[in-house]
């Protein structure tokens, strides 16, 4: 896997159904949503929008399992955790955040991840929750560096909800 540190949250654009009544009026836009990776043993976050399509570099090369005892051991844990930002007056913040555990054994070229429950996480994010609470403390650092880093003005801005969840 490449260690390139690129931070490259996807752009806030205007409501491309603005106006428009017709047709897909009810969808939901993939525009604000990024995937952030949290590899857990090198305490590292980083984001890989080819997961948004199963494409990750995390995830290239591996048939997942869909149940974690059925991957061989050595397995590195890995957490997917979908960030979506919003945008109020005060300028844009983080509105949903939720995280899904995977791992890979790249090796043995197994891992482990349930589909349902990252389209489900993805879906959530997208309706603005947060679902960190399962996440280790350690993982749940990085990602709380990782998007304070990112923009702090926005993480200002976002909810005490998101705050309490990745506190210390």
């Amino acid at each position: 896997m490449e260690k390139k540190k690129k931070v490259g949250f996807n752009i806030i654009k205007n409501d491309p159904m603005d106006g428009h009544k017709g047709f897909g009026k009810g969808a939901l836009s993939l525009e604000n949503v990024s995937p952030v990776f949290i590899d857990v043993e090198e305490d590292d976050a980083f984001i890989d929008v080819g997961a948004m399509h199963a494409r990750s570099a995390v995830e290239k090369g591996i048939k997942f399992l869909p149940n974690k005892e059925e991957v061989p051991e050595g397995a590195k844990p890995f957490w997917l955790v979908w960030v979506t930002i919003d945008r109020r007056e005060e300028g844009p913040f983080y509105a949903g955040v939720t995280a899904c555990e995977m791992t890979v054994n790249r090796e043995a070229r197994r891992g482990y991840k349930s589909l349902p429950e990252h389209v489900n996480r993805m879906d959530k994010s997208l309706k603005s929750h947060i679902i960190v609470d399962h996440m280790d403390a350690r993982s749940k650092k990085v990602l709380k560096q990782f998007l304070q880093d990112h923009n702090a003005d926005m993480w200002e801005l976002s909810s005490p909800q998101l705050k309490e969840g990745l506190a210390d």
